[in-house]
């Protein structure tokens, strides 16, 4: 017996007029299957159709949609064609007299009313200029690369579409990082300049961002100049450049040209830095956020991000592109209460919300708060997720309490490296829970088993995409043969994305996590997903993580961390009992070692759970970066427990 789907379009009037269901009709489909079909059968036809459909503005019309003759590895898009990001993001907004619309709704740690903006296009506009006129005074110009190390503040768009204004490469460094991650990024992309943030404040509290940036620039020779954006001097940079009145013309780009750095998490050797340019990031970005997501002007839309993770560009970029204004949260999703985003998106009149399953998770635990029932959120008509897997428990919540069983889910999945998605749902098609829907239009991904078949109906394998698509990272930054390695050793002239996916006998496409993440237990091969969905359905499990350890007789054998539901004076569940809840939809042979109580997982600022080094924490090993982590006290209890056995 398959699950059931939890969203059916059909109960929903409003998905017959959204962007997809146009586009569709605009296309001769009559279904989204087939034109899914379509835009794979011919993704020259799909992808010239698309950034027509977006609207673009070009300075110069291309030629011919893909260059494939050094095969699949180095396409080139929209070949001889110029366009320029902030253009088509900012600039034509205003002149097209949108000026006085919203772009930007800030919010700030300390949830203070006065400290709240409202930026519109006009006012970004002449923001941007003002800091294109100061970085070209100070000699930033085309090919260049321009830093930043602060949260999702106003200023941080600014920077964004400044540097691509100029035709130079934004790279934007997680605000949490610390000295070493931050200098090895910035050497690696030769950065000339940084800007910074000097202190940040989370939960009330100050953190001295400063300190870090100065040691880092110090022992990169290429920085010539830092930015402290949260002081006097940023205001100071702005004005170096002059009048501030003077509009400053975008460069003529190359559809080809890189816009956008971004560093993978580097958490299997150095980071890697994924290269993007102005036609890719707007094609894909752009298709995402308006077919999957239905972005409208005037319907603000919020997602809890940062900067430093591909969502922070990708929410920026896409939803500009169609006057759709943005939520910055520049805080803690659970400060000064658990009802902060409810709040926000009850005050702001929030149409799309995207968190991941891990904030999910924690606010269903919180005690602090009146929960999302307790606000209006009827103007809600999307939701949003990605970076992990869900489990049922979290993902029927979120749709039940948080949309209402009206919202869909639009769980989606891609990567830094594509700067967007392979797997998304839309609004015309129905969903089960935790399901990613099916392909991204212009997609072409499958399901492979070990030897490169197709997988069959049921069965986990892994996720290619036989096809490129405008996005996909161009090399690695200074490193063909990593990105040959990552992406195209594994089979002959297929993108390996390192994902675990099946597809269930109605067509629904779900995920289980990384391939280099799985436990291989007595012969049997296993997901951490799939082990930790299974602790999340009993009743006191809030949160779970699994991580492998060698084992004398099973050669790895599971050992399950868990964090309870406040359990309001109801027993707590005893080991057996948990090792039994994994037992019954797995098997015996996958019956975990041990499963532990903890306070907390460790996780990174982004709420990503970092099983790797839990392990070695617990088998007593150096535990490695942890410059991205939220929480190092969870690292210590879980390394007491391997020193005392338990």
């Amino acid at each position: 017996m398959t699950a059931p789907f939890v969203w059916r379009p059909a109960d929903h009037p409003w998905t017959q007029d959204s962007n997809v269901a146009r586009f569709m009709r605009q296309h001769g489909c009559a279904s989204l299957a087939e034109l899914r079909a379509a835009s794979v059968r011919d993704i020259d036809w799909f992808w010239g159709a698309m950034e027509r459909d977006l609207g673009l503005e070009w300075t110069q019309p291309y030629r011919q949609v893909r260059d494939s003759s050094r095969g699949f590895a180095w396409t080139r898009w929209f070949v001889d064609g110029e366009l320029n990001v902030t253009h088509n993001c900012v600039d034509r907004h205003v002149r097209d007299g949108h000026g006085g619309e919203v772009a930007l709704y800030y919010e700030a740690d300390s949830a203070r009313p006065e400290d709240t903006k409202q930026v519109t296009f006009a006012d970004l506009a002449a923001m941007v200029d003002r800091c294109v006129a100061a970085l070209r005074r100070a000699g930033i110009g085309r090919g260049d690369s321009v830093g930043l190390y602060a949260p999702m503040q106003v200023q941080t768009v600014v920077v964004l579409f400044a540097t691509m204004k100029i035709g130079a490469k934004f790279v934007p460094i997680f605000c949490g990082y610390g000295e070493d991650a931050l200098r090895e990024r910035l050497d690696s992309c030769s950065a000339k300049i940084l800007f910074a943030c000097g202190t940040l404040r989370r939960r009330g509290k100050p953190a001295e961002t400063g300190a870090i940036a100065r040691a880092a620039v110090a022992k990169v020779d290429s920085v010539m100049r830092t930015v402290w954006t949260d002081t006097a001097d940023w205001e100071a940079f702005l004005a170096s450049g002059g009048s501030a009145a003077a509009p400053q013309p975008a460069e003529r780009t190359a559809a080809e040209d890189p816009c956008l750095i971004i560093y993978t998490s580097g958490t299997t050797g150095r980071p890697k830095g994924t290269v993007h340019t102005h036609a890719g990031c707007l094609a894909q970005m752009g298709k995402e956020i308006r077919h999957s997501f239905d972005a409208r002007p005037d319907e603000p839309f919020f997602w809890v991000t940062d900067i430093g993770w591909m969502m922070g560009p990708w929410e920026i970029i896409g939803c500009l592109l169609f006057r759709t204004p943005i939520v910055l949260f520049d805080g803690a999703p659970n400060f000064p209460t658990s009802d902060r985003i409810w709040e926000i998106c009850a005050r702001l009149g929030v149409v799309t919300l995207g968190c991941s399953p891990t904030l999910i998770r924690t606010l269903i635990r919180a005690t602090d708060g009146k929960g999302p029932q307790a606000y209006d959120l009827s103007r809600l008509r999307v939701l949003g997720s990605t970076g992990e897997v869900w489990d049922e428990a979290s993902y029927t919540w979120y749709f039940e309490q948080v949309g209402g069983r009206r919202c869909p889910v639009m769980n989606i999945s891609g990567g830094t490296e594509i700067v967007g998605c392979h797997l998304q749902p839309y609004p015309l098609e129905p969903l089960k829970a935790c399901s990613l829907g099916g392909p991204g239009l212009g997609m072409d991904v499958a399901v492979y088993t070990d030897d490169g078949q197709p997988a069959p109906t049921g069965t986990m394998g892994h996720l290619v995409c036989r096809q490129p698509a405008p996005s996909m990272t161009k090399s690695f930054l200074n490193d063909d043969a990593r990105y040959l390695e990552t992406y195209f050793s594994r089979f002959s002239g297929i993108w390996y994305h390192g994902d675990w996916a099946q597809i269930d006998a109605d067509g629904q496409w779900f995920l289980f996590g990384r391939t280099d993440d799985t436990f291989k237990v007595a012969g049997k091969r296993v997901g951490p997903g799939e082990v930790e969905d299974a602790l999340t359905l009993h009743r006191a499990v809030s949160e779970a993580a699994v991580i492998g350890v060698p084992d004398e007789i099973k050669g790895t054998a599971l050992v399950c961390f868990v964090v309870l539901k406040p359990l309001n004076g109801a027993a707590a569940p005893t080991e057996a009992e948990l090792v039994a809840q994994v037992v019954k939809p797995l098997g015996k042979p996958l019956a975990p070692k041990r499963v532990y109580v903890v306070e907390a997982l460790l996780k990174t600022r982004s709420g990503k759970i970092l099983r790797a080094a839990m392990a070695r924490a617990l088998l007593g090993q150096p535990a490695g970066d942890l410059t991205s982590v939220d929480n190092p006290q969870a690292l210590e209890a879980i390394a007491a427990l391997g020193r005392n056995g338990g």
